[in-house]
């Protein structure tokens, strides 16, 4: 059901996500478009989507690549993001991620030349509770990393896709252009929180984790 692909620079974690069938979505694809093909292409699998939890370019940067790719095989590969973090995508988007690597000063500049090479435009603008697809995989709405940043749940599997919402015994940086320490907390509690205990998350980065455990040790948002 779930594929990991540590991909670019940043060791961000791009997930493949199927059924029985030979389609699948591609969630995060952040780099390493190359590395992606090839574990699709030993899977037997075509994607239909892909789709990101949030616009940063650790989670986006092989989206063109691979865009272009299945295009070459006829297949149109389509994206979906929230409405909030469109601007990361499109003509416009190169202004909107210089901004982002800003805060890392001159090395920021230089690993946006590294790894940005353009980012298709949003074929899919998401909200709260939207479907994807026809999959039970369900958008949740968890601000805080970003304006628009996403986890993806699917109850009938147990799985959340938490993005850089919250990771094992961590949480996403908030201190970037749309982020809030209150809302991505709000958005811990709030909304991922609630969810079953033994539900599986797959981060945006580093391991996976259960939902429960985090609830007891995370040390940023602990349920005590």
């Amino acid at each position: 059901m779930v594929e990991r692909i540590v991909v670019g620079p940043l060791h961000t974690n791009c997930y493949i996500f199927f059924s029985a069938k030979k389609e699948c979505f591609i969630i995060d694809p952040g780099g390493n478009s190359d590395l992606v093909i090839k574990r699709l292409t030993a899977l037997n699998l075509t994607p239909r989507l892909m789709v990101f939890t949030h616009g940063h370019l650790d989670h986006t940067a092989a989206a063109q690549d691979l865009r272009i790719h299945f295009a070459t095989l006829g297949v149109f590969v389509q994206t979906a993001v929230h409405k909030a973090d469109a601007v990361y995508f499109g003509k416009k988007a190169e202004k909107s991620h210089r901004k982002s690597f800003m805060a890392f000063g001159g090395e920021g500049e230089a690993l946006f030349q590294e790894i940005y090479r353009g980012v298709p435009d949003a074929d899919i603008l998401l909200g709260e509770g939207d479907s994807i697809l026809a999959s039970d995989l369900r958008v949740i709405h968890t601000p805080g990393h970003t304006r628009g940043s996403i986890s993806l749940y699917s109850e009938r599997h147990g799985i959340l896709f938490s993005g850089d919402t919250l990771f094992c015994e961590g949480v996403g940086r908030s201190d970037l252009d749309g982020g809030s320490s209150h809302s991505l907390v709000q958005s811990i509690r709030g909304k991922l929180y609630t969810l079953p205990p033994q539900t599986r998350v797959f981060p945006g980065h580093g391991p996976q984790t259960l939902l429960e455990r985090e609830m007891r040790h995370n040390p940023f948002v602990r349920i005590n």
